[in-house]
């Protein structure tokens, strides 16, 4: 029996770190995905992900992790990424004897797009494939949030829910996601450095802020709020220059909070120099990707940030996680 499952990554518009805190966060899926193929093995569950050169056993009774090669020459990229399978396996009851589990990664890792999130629920919706579950987008995205909450410590439902599905959101804890359909072209390049940013790490630095310096941190987030509620506006009315300020003005709350890093601000002032009208760090900052909207200017840009770091220009996928 073979089964697979894919789900994209996500950008986040406005709204990180605040969307913690219970206020509202606009994000795209990506057009960059994550596959996840499950096969009958032989023995425990081997895991391979090519991209990142990762080849490891999780045996079936003590649930750790041996490593087929080297951990060191994964050592770059997050190889933590192993214990989102791991957990989301284990959530839906999947066995761990006998599996063989491939990844196919597009996405960046530590990057701020969603990497864990897509592989986590692309995870569970080929895990429920392989043992023949019924499981609905909105059971989907929940237990997907759980396994970020086990294995981060802290986290928005915001990431899972977009990966599971797609399109353009509109998220609040309250009342979950809503679609919104933009009256615009959203152009957008991602550039991401080569210092992946640690999301368990950051969310917990602000938290630690804001328990510091509440006075400070509450209204920076209740102003975080405000851009979300009129980016919504705008995007819905078309208002292309106004959407590249209010990004602008959340990297200045961003950088605020701590999150930002010199990589990235040198990645968000060359996009805008060539032309973006908007440009902020997407994610949890630390490390990671900076997003760039840039209506007429999206070859302009990418070669500009091409020309210091990573880089390459992303579709909004209107699907989400395909099983």
């Amino acid at each position: 029996m073979k089964v697979s499952a894919s789900a994209p990554g996500k950008a986040i518009l406005f709204g990180e770190h605040s969307v913690v805190y219970g206020k509202p966060a606009i994000a795209v899926a990506v057009d960059k995905r994550a596959r996840v193929t499950i096969k009958e093995g032989t023995n425990n569950t081997e895991v391979k992900i090519p991209q990142l050169d990762i080849e490891a056993v999780i045996d079936a009774e003590s649930r750790r992790v041996t490593w087929m090669n080297s951990p060191q020459e994964a050592g770059k990229f997050d190889t933590g990424i192993l214990e989102y399978i791991q957990v989301a396996l284990s959530q839906l009851g999947t066995p761990l004897d006998g599996l063989k589990v491939e990844v196919d990664l597009e996405i960046p890792i530590g990057a701020g797009l969603g990497s864990s999130a897509a592989i986590t629920v692309a995870t569970l919706a080929a895990a429920a494939r392989y043992t023949q579950q019924e499981v609905s987008l909105e059971a989907l995205a929940h237990t997907a949030h759980q396994v970020e909450l086990q294995v981060q410590g802290a986290a928005s439902p915001l990431d899972t829910t977009v990966s599971t599905q797609g399109g353009f959101i509109y998220f609040t804890q309250e009342k979950g996601a809503m679609k919104i359909k933009p009256a615009l072209e959203m152009p957008l390049v991602v550039g991401y450095t080569s210092k992946p940013g640690n999301t368990g790490v950051l969310v917990e630095g602000v938290r630690k802020l804001r328990e510091t310096q509440p006075t400070i941190v509450n209204p920076i987030l209740d102003i975080m709020e405000d851009l979300a509620n009129q980016a919504r506006k705008s995007i819905i009315q078309g208002e292309e220059k106004e959407v590249g300020e209010l990004m602008n003005i959340n990297q200045g709350l961003l950088d605020a909070l701590g999150v930002n890093t010199e990589e990235l601000s040198c990645l968000v002032y060359r996009a805008r120099h060539a032309g973006a009208l908007g440009s902020k760090l997407t994610g949890a900052g630390g490390g990671g990707s900076i997003i760039a909207y840039c209506p007429g200017k999206t070859r302009e840009v990418l070669e500009e940030l091409e020309s210091i770091e990573n880089a390459f220009p992303v579709g909004i996928s209107s699907q989400g996680v395909t099983w």
